[in-house]
């Protein structure tokens, strides 16, 4: 959950730290749910910017739908998630006082996932049997998202939800089930495609993101859970015009959840998020989340 490009993006685009990414799921699940995020941020920009003391408000609400099936013999799941945001930015631009925000859609993902070790395509009373009769099992997945560029955006300002361009994410992730706990990690590869209609008109390519995240959790019980992590970004330095910006990114996150039943098929989950700059240029940020899903 971090500014990706100079800090001229919202955060919540170039870290993602998501335990229970890879859990075994019954084939034929559908999940639907909705949420709602607050960010708040400390921004760092490039000194020849001349904007000093930046800091972001930022709404998000999130709609999410995830379906589980079979493919070539595999475990799999299709996710797509939408978020409605609402961003003001406040600081100083040359020494004096400046404000802006922005409201509209950021852009939408898409994420296809098959679980090549372990986790078998299962469902119904065969699922819950395997489940059972499983309780040290080790997965392994591989993944790729793709960002797609829906999101609101200005091609003369310099501050937008949107990104302009696809983001290509090509996942691999390891969990460990043994009994009540679960040890998982994943790592992210981030390649971005060039936004041609930066700020009127300029050029803007990204070197590639690498992300590495771990997580604990425990399971108490069927939909009660608790988990912790941290995660490490480093990469994606940015040319302007063919010119090396030399301002490669390097971040330092960790995250909270719970995860609590409502009902067999209802569930909410709250989530605390921290993402900490390790380089000059940057932001600092701390997110708190809360969601609700439905299984059908």
């Amino acid at each position: 959950m971090l500014l990706i490009v100079s800090g001229l993006a919202a955060p919540a685009k170039s870290q993602e730290l998501e335990p229970r990414r890879w859990s075994h799921l019954p084939i034929g699940a559908n999940f639907g749910g909705g949420g709602y995020a607050h960010t708040s941020a400390d921004i760092t920009f490039d000194p020849v910017l001349l904007l000093n003391d930046v800091k972001l408000e930022m709404e998000t609400f999130p709609l999410k739908y995830l379906r589980s099936f079979e493919l070539l013999g595999k475990s799999a799941r299709f996710d797509v998630w939408q978020s409605y945001q609402h961003a003001r930015w406040k600081g100083t631009l040359d020494g004096v006082p400046a404000s802006t925000s922005r409201s509209g859609w950021s852009d939408m993902s898409l994420r296809l996932a098959v679980n090549v070790i372990g986790a078998p395509p299962l469902a119904g009373e065969a699922f819950a049997q395997y489940r059972a009769a499983n309780p040290v099992e080790t997965i392994v997945g591989l993944a790729l998202v793709v960002q797609i560029p829906t999101g609101h955006y200005i091609n003369d300002k310099l501050l937008n939800l949107g990104s302009n361009r696809y983001t290509f994410r090509p996942q691999l992730g390891v969990v460990h089930n043994r009994n009540k706990w679960s040890f998982e990690s994943t790592f992210s590869t981030w390649v971005f495609t060039d936004n041609d209609d930066f700020f009127s008109g300029n050029d803007l390519e990204q070197a590639p993101f690498y992300t590495l995240e771990g997580y604990f959790n425990y399971t108490f019980r069927p939909g009660l859970w608790a988990g912790t992590g941290l995660g490490y970004g480093i990469g994606s330095t940015t040319t302007l015009n063919g010119i090396d910006k030399n301002d490669e990114r390097e971040n330092l996150g960790w995250v909270a959840s719970l995860g609590y039943p409502l009902s067999k098929r209802v569930g909410i989950k709250l989530a605390y998020i921290g993402i900490r700059t390790q380089v000059p240029v940057g932001a600092d940020s701390d997110s708190l989340a809360a969601a609700m899903s439905i299984l059908w």
